[in-house]
């Protein structure tokens, strides 16, 4: 291989908008960093701050329940329409939007290195950004052991501006703000509270100032420091009723600097981090051998060669880091952690019909326990709610999960006759699907997934009673996200991915159950097969008569071939060549990132390297990804979204590496624009680590360091063959060349 693949990203010149700014985050604060010598601004944000809207009330499910029988007979008896009308009347109502808390404000006369050269970079292996100009550095993390946004500013004969600052983009005019300043022994104390109108909620922002020389005094609303060699800022922001103790918090802050070997210590407070952040991202590693010159090059111009293996080996570091990075109390939103304005476009949402589970793709494979762990803490915090939307919608025992979430909120109050998402049945074992892959890749059995799967059985135990012609069950009301029949409305009958949903939760609750299996299993075993339509493609909808609509940026009715293992060319090749012509006749509708992405998951699944290698060439080639590296939702960098950054590196691992707990797939969707390169670290679903080294003549070379013994199937481009694994002793596999 050549030198080690960099990772991190740099750029000559500061952030001039905050979607380009430099990333850090713990998965509970967030710092967006823009490196301006002059005026510097880090944007902090938190997962908890969501917007009230003071509507209660509307925040529920809809009490229908009373209504399902009528609407099922409808639907069975061929109203295609019927669902249109099952609702209780109110308009669409988005989830309480996600927003940033306040710039801290670092404001510096301008000197004579205003044309020195200048550098801002971002250290995916620490979580540190950084930004140099002649004597003058800055240095942010957001550390995982202390729960704060460290930023450490060095110059000789320091002279800073300090405030902070509530006046972002989108921000409600009638937001209450109160600023304090204090100075203190280090130097000073700065607060900001802002009260929500209309609302007892506020959040208050706490920095604490340490400076080494020269003086500070007070200059509302912030403080002045003048001659220091060095500023050290402790920041963090919480969501609450009432007022903050700040006092309390200001001694939390100190207690940091207290604890370090001497006062001020930022080294000490990263290596601190370090064993947390570093550990995790440093578990996986793809090198790609790309060229050394162009892995020198700075994000923005690597950005303009989407063909470079260069680009791909940065863009799968960043999005590992990023993803790390946005996952701890919740996992990420469809921002990440990360926004600078109020108006953030779909309320920065947890949006589960799609995008949160795409981000999320990499978690087992990469070695990322971390984001699996937050996305449990989701799913588990939220099922109360979860019980209310069965009990309200479908009149059933068990669990429903919505298609939005604010983070907070459970309950399935966002939908409309357009997107009828209160009908979706299949959300819960799609989210649930994860810590599943979890368990089997770890070889443990959480019992609270237990827990959940079987409410999720028995929601489908009492939701699938009505049935077919010939006595199969009839999944009624149905519904595809986001997608309708071309014939019918979006509530139909059968959808895809809800059979699919169906029998994964029925047959993966039995198998942990072994006191309901033979009952579950005979449940599962009673719903109705894929249909494949007259173009002899997995048809959406397996209802006859609902004719397939094609152009759309969702895939869900592909949920069996991932992440299920339902469908495979392995196992199922009839069904996985109906499979692949859905798939290629798939539009990509609006050109959203996650489509594209979706696609190229499923395209790998099913060994189709050249529509893997179209569907990433769509996103590269597309100008969707800003300076920082995180990415947008559209074209030309269109809507800042976290979608295609987190799940980029999904894709490349699985166009490598595929595991199920009986079967390992090497090598099964190589694109040609990775010739040779070495994947190091990946975990499997049957508890084995792997490093993989491929080579251009169609060679290669994988060791598994199995925590399990197992007899598992291996499949590579030569054929397929058994493969025994004994714990604790390494296998040596090699794949002959072409």
């Amino acid at each position: 291989m050549n030198a080690t693949p960099v990772h991190g990203t740099w750029e000559p010149e500061p952030a001039a908008r905050w979607e380009d700014a430099f990333l850090s985050g713990n998965g509970h604060h967030g710092a967006l960093v823009h490196g301006d010598p002059d005026n510097d601004r880090v944007i902090v944000t938190h997962h908890t701050l969501v917007r009230p809207d003071g509507d209660d009330a509307h925040r529920r499910p809809p009490a229908l329940a009373a209504e399902l029988p009528a609407l099922q007979d409808r639907l069975l008896a061929g109203d295609t329409a019927a669902a249109e009308t099952f609702t209780d009347g109110r308009p669409l109502r988005w989830v309480r939007p996600f927003h940033p808390a306040f710039q801290l404000r670092l404001n510096r006369p301008s000197g004579d290195d205003t044309h020195a050269p200048y550098r801002r970079a971002v250290d995916f292996t620490t979580g540190e950004t950084t930004a140099i100009r002649a004597g003058w550095t800055s240095r942010v993390f957001v550390s995982r052991a202390d729960d704060v946004i460290v930023q450490h500013v060095t110059a000789p004969h320091l002279t800073l501006d300090l405030s902070l600052d509530p006046h972002l983009p989108g921000a409600p005019a009638g937001l209450g703000i109160g600023h304090g300043a204090v100075l203190t022994p280090e130097g000073a104390l700065l607060t900001l509270r802002a009260r929500y109108p209309g609302s007892d909620l506020a959040y208050t922002g706490v920095t604490l100032v340490a400076v080494t020389g020269g003086t500070t005094r007070l200059a509302p609303p912030g403080v002045l420091t003048e001659g220091a060699t060095e500023v050290l800022l402790l920041t963090r922001v919480h969501r609450h009723t009432g007022e903050l103790d700040t006092v309390a918090e200001s001694r939390a802050l100190r207690d940091l600097l207290d604890a370090a070997p001497y006062a001020g210590s930022y080294d000490d407070l990263l290596a601190r981090h370090l064993t947390h952040h570093r550990t995790a991202y440093d578990r996986v590693t793809l090198d790609l051998a790309a060229d050394p010159a162009e892995r020198a090059l700075p994000g923005s111009d690597l950005l303009t060669r989407p063909d470079s293996a260069a680009l791909l080996e940065r863009l799968f570091a960043a999005g590992r880091y990023h993803l790390l990075s946005a996952s701890g109390l919740l996992p990420p939103r469809l921002t990440g952690l990360w926004t600078g304005d109020w108006n953030t476009a779909w309320s920065g949402a947890f949006t589960t019909n799609a995008n949160l589970n795409l981000q999320t793709a990499s978690a087992a494979a990469a070695a990322l326990p971390e984001v699996t762990g937050a996305h449990a803490a989701l799913v588990h915090r939220q099922l109360p709610h979860w019980r209310d939307n069965a009990r309200a919608v479908f009149g059933t025992r068990g669990a429903v999960a919505p298609s939005h979430t604010d983070g907070e909120s459970g309950h399935t109050y966002h939908f409309s006759r357009e997107y009828p998402l209160h009908l979706w049945t299949a959300g819960a074992d799609w989210l649930l699907k994860p810590l599943v892959d979890h368990d089997e890749t770890y070889g443990t059995r959480d019992p609270r997934t237990t827990a959940a799967l079987a409410e999720v059985a028995l929601f489908y135990e009492d939701f699938l009673t009505r049935t077919d012609d010939d006595g199969h069950l009839v999944v009624v009301p149905s519904y595809s996200p986001e997608n309708r029949p071309a014939n019918a409305s979006w509530g139909a009958l059968n959808a895809a991915m809800d059979l699919s949903a169906a029998r994964h939760a029925l047959l993966t609750a039995a198998d942990r159950l072994p006191e309901h299996a033979d009952r579950l299993r005979a449940l599962a075993g009673r719903l109705p097969a894929h249909r494949v339509n007259a173009d002899g493609a997995l048809a959406e909808w397996a209802w006859p008569g609902l004719v397939d609509t094609y152009d759309h940026r969702h895939l869900s009715h592909l949920y069996g071939v991932w992440p299920l293992d339902e469908i495979s060319p392995y196992d199922t090749p009839d069904l996985a060549e109906a499979a692949r012509r859905a798939l290629e006749l798939r539009g990509a509708e609006n050109d959203s990132a996650h489509g594209h992405l979706h696609h190229a998951l499923v395209a790998a699944r099913l060994r189709d390297g050249a529509r893997v290698a179209h569907a990433l060439g769509r996103v590269l080639d597309g100008d969707y990804f800003h300076a920082s590296l995180m990415s947008a939702h559209y074209p030309r960098r269109d809507v800042y979204n976290a979608d295609a950054a987190h799940t980029l590196p999904a894709v490349l691992i699985e166009m490598l590496v595929q595991s199920t707990p009986g079967r390992l797939v090497l090598l099964p969707a190589l694109p040609p624009s990775c010739r040779q390169g070495e994947l190091r670290g990946v975990r499997t679903r049957f508890g084995a680590s792997l490093d993989l080294a491929w080579t251009p003549d169609g060679g290669a070379r994988a060791v598994l360091h199995p925590d399990r013994t197992h007899r598992v199937e291996l499949r590579t481009p030569s054929g397929a063959e058994p493969l025994d694994l004994v714990a604790g002793e390494d296998r040596v596999i090699s794949v002959k060349a072409r």
